[in-house]
């Protein structure tokens, strides 16, 4: 099937050093010719769009993200994204979207997907999405990796699931959303486009499946991209899921997956 037009791979994984070397060349001048009470201030400000750009999960400033799908402001139909499994709840949630005849693409994390290669072979079956959500889902310290471990946390989680599906993904989601400067290069070898959210309800923090739903319906448009979570102490998959399944029918909206466009 052929990938749709915004699917859209770094082209330039380097090209964030140009700009910080020529911050810090300008900041130098500065500290030179001021002295470090103009130029301590300006190295500290010149540092925080790069911060931004790790933090901001829909920063483009290191690669291409998709934050929503290019649909018609009449078009009622949203991505749903599902992150962090396979898990117990897998089964469940995939039964789920059957009986509401809603799509998913599930991001996936390799070390689960290796330990649980039937409910991802279950997700491929049933006709859904499958993403790459890194191999260890270091959840503290992605956004600090350095690029032999994000390297190695992308790419393993590709021959993993390739092994499992037979096919490799193509979208990837950075664990927390926050993508440091040496995710783009691995994305741009495995030809992997990144994908962010623009509707999220906090579910991973342990809220009731009415205050997630309520949440996200305020965010709910043509092309929403839609952050739900699986697995974890606080997550109750499920109940949300079945909640949101429901309003959303009940507002109109329906599911589509971006190679379905």
């Amino acid at each position: 099937m052929p990938l749709p037009p915004f699917h859209r791979p770094p082209r330039r994984p380097h090209a964030w050093l140009g700009a910080l070397l020529v911050s810090q060349l300008l900041v130098a001048a500065l500290w030179w010719r001021f002295g470090g009470q103009i130029g301590l201030p300006c190295m500290f400000a010149s540092h925080l769009p790069f911060w931004w750009g790790v933090l901001w999960p829909q920063s483009r400033l290191y690669s291409p993200v998709l934050i929503r799908l290019p649909l018609a402001q009449d078009d009622r139909r949203v991505w749903l994204t599902i992150d962090d499994g396979p898990s117990e709840q897998t089964r469940a949630l995939l039964d789920l979207l059957d009986a509401h005849g809603a799509k998913a693409t599930f991001f996936l994390v390799g070390d689960r997907a290796a330990q649980r290669p039937y409910d991802v072979r279950e997700i491929a079956r049933r006709g859904h999405g499958i993403g790459n959500h890194s191999a260890s889902h270091p959840q503290a310290w992605f956004w600090a990796l350095g690029p032999r471990r994000m390297a190695d946390e992308i790419a393993r989680t590709q021959v993993t699931l390739r092994e499992i599906t037979g096919s490799a993904p193509h979208w990837f989601r950075a664990v927390v959303g926050m993508a440091n400067p040496f995710v783009s290069a691995p994305l741009k070898r495995l030809g992997l486009a990144r994908v962010a959210w623009n509707a999220r309800g906090y579910d991973g923090v342990g809220a009731a499946p009415s205050q997630v739903v309520a949440r996200i319906e305020k965010d709910l448009a043509p092309g929403a991209i839609v952050l739900l979570h699986e697995a974890g102490a606080a997550t109750r998959s499920v109940a949300t899921l079945e909640l949101l399944l429901q309003r959303m029918r009940a507002g109109g909206w329906s599911t589509v997956l971006p190679e379905h466009l």
